[in-house]
This record gives structure tokens, sequence and C-alpha cells, in this order.
């Protein structure tokens, strides 16, 4: 790990070539629906695998100046590489780089984070605090994907190792001194230990309404509505004031595909296959 962070001789020939591999991979991995929800995907929505390409370039930089200029070229080459192979692919066509103007803001920033980066590599305790920002995101990304996690299980569970090893990683890799290190190591299990408790505590749900009371889909509240695997979460029919009739309220707490009922009076059942991500859900009568 030392020479990762501080060993390599960091030609401009091999950053180059490592930009170009990074925006290939990354354009890959969103191009391929099967890897939408999950680790490998998040490299093209998210920081934290930019921020462990940004640090390797600053520990292996030459002078402030050097680090500066390298973080820049890396994603002024990599970043819009992402999006331009993607083009023949999207139904954006050429207006997918309309996106492109929020990483091109970081890509700038990269100039003034590198410049100052560099001075991790001094080994003083203003160092840590130089590089607290990036765990504090690695963080941020890590509190996003456990929840992810405990809903898409056990999809996003590679992700959340590497925000959590990284998180251990950085201080103990860029600093010498033993007391800096100990105080990163503990900030940072800290974190961790209090970012899990509340995903633990406070699981996701989506909570959404499915369907309502229509001709071709008759219900009141003298029907029954379940799922045939309760693990997915709760179904329930309740009177929206709102629009004055009667609808399915849906409280999902795992991703996946089960089978909504519904169930008459005079018990004639009416069956779905539903299936449920984060954000929506499909449904479609058997």
């Amino acid at each position: 790990m030392k020479k990762l962070f501080g060993g390599i001789d960091l030609t401009w020939k091999k950053l180059i070539i490592a930009a170009v591999i990074a925006g290939i991979y990354t354009a890959i991995t969103a191009i391929i629906p099967e890897l939408q929800y999950t680790s490998f995907h998040t490299i093209a929505v998210s920081f934290e695998v930019w921020i462990l390409f940004g640090i390797i370039i600053i520990m292996n930089s030459k002078s402030n100046f050097d680090s500066a200029i390298k973080c820049f070229i890396f994603f002024l080459i990599s970043q819009p590489l992402v999006y331009l192979i993607q083009v023949p692919f999207s139904d954006l066509g050429w207006r997918l780089l309309g996106y492109y103007k929020y990483w091109f803001i970081w890509t700038v920033c990269c100039i003034p984070m590198g410049y100052i980066g560099y001075n991790m590599k001094k080994g003083k305790w203003w160092g840590y605090l130089i590089l607290f920002p990036m765990i504090l995101l690695t963080a941020y990304s890590y509190y996003g994907y456990f929840s992810d996690f405990l809903f898409y299980r056990p999809k996003y569970i590679l992700i959340c190792i590497f925000c959590v090893a990284m998180m251990i990683l950085y201080p103990l890799a860029i600093f010498e001194d033993n007391k800096i290190r100990m105080t990163g190591l503990t900030i940072s299990i800290a974190a961790v230990i209090a970012l899990t408790a509340v995903n633990l505590l406070y699981p996701p749900v989506y909570s959404t309404e499915i369907m309502s009371n229509s001709e071709e889909h008759p219900f009141d509240d003298t029907y029954q509505v379940s799922l045939s695997d309760e693990r997915y979460g709760i179904v329930e029919i309740i009177y929206m004031e709102s629009i004055e009739d009667y609808m399915i309220h849906g409280e999902f707490k795992l991703a996946g595909s089960t089978v909504l009922t519904i169930e008459s009076p005079d018990g004639v059942k009416t069956e779905y296959d539903l299936s449920v991500k984060r954000d929506m859900y499909t449904m479609k009568r058997r």
C-alpha cells in the first residue's frame, strides 16, 4: 500500500493511459443495464472511487504544481470520455454531454485541490485536515450505499466494503506519525459505526401508491390485498380524501419481484407480477 500512495513513478504516459482506462471502464458500467443498481455502476454516479484516483495522483506527484496539473489532466481526459462513449448508446444522443457541465466544474476544482492536497505528503497534523473532506465524502457515499445495500441486498455490498476500507486506509497509508494515524483511524471507525447504526435504526422504505380503484381494477375497503412474500413489505387499501377514492398503498423495504394479490369479498383473486426498486415499481396483470 505504501507503494501505491507514494512509490509509483507517475509519468505522463502512465497518467494518460490510466485516465483513458478509467473513462472507458466507467462508460461501460453506465451502458450495461445489468450493472445498474450494483456496486459496479457507482463509479458513474458518485465520488468515492474518483477520490481514490485523485489521492493516488497527489501522493505520487513531485510538487504542488505537478500534483495540480496531473489531477486536472487526469479528470479532463477521463470525464468527457465517459460521456462520449455513451453517446451512441443513449436515447439522448449528443444531449448527454449536457451532464458533463457538472463534472467539468469539479475537474477545474481539481487544480486547487491537487495543489493543496500535495501538502499531505509533509506528514503534519494539518495534512489530515486536508484529507478530512475526502474522508467525509467517502463516508457520505458509505451512508447512502449501505442504505441501498439494505434495500437491494446483497447488491451494493462491494462498494460499502470499499468505502469503509478507504476511510480506514487513507490516514494509515498517507501519514507516518502514529498520533495522526491513530486519530484518523479512530475518527473513521467511529463514523462507520455511527452511520451503520443510523441506517439499521432507520432502514430504507419505499412508500408509494400502486393503483387506484377503476373499472379495469375495481376494489374498495371490502377487498383484501397482499404480497406473496411479506419480506418485501406491506400493502393495504386506503381511502384518499384528495381523490375521494380507494387506492392500494405500499410500504416496501426490499427490492425484488413478488406477486400482489387482490381478493374480492366473494373470494375471487386477481394477481399481478410486481417488481420493486428503490424509487419505482412495475406491475403487470397475470
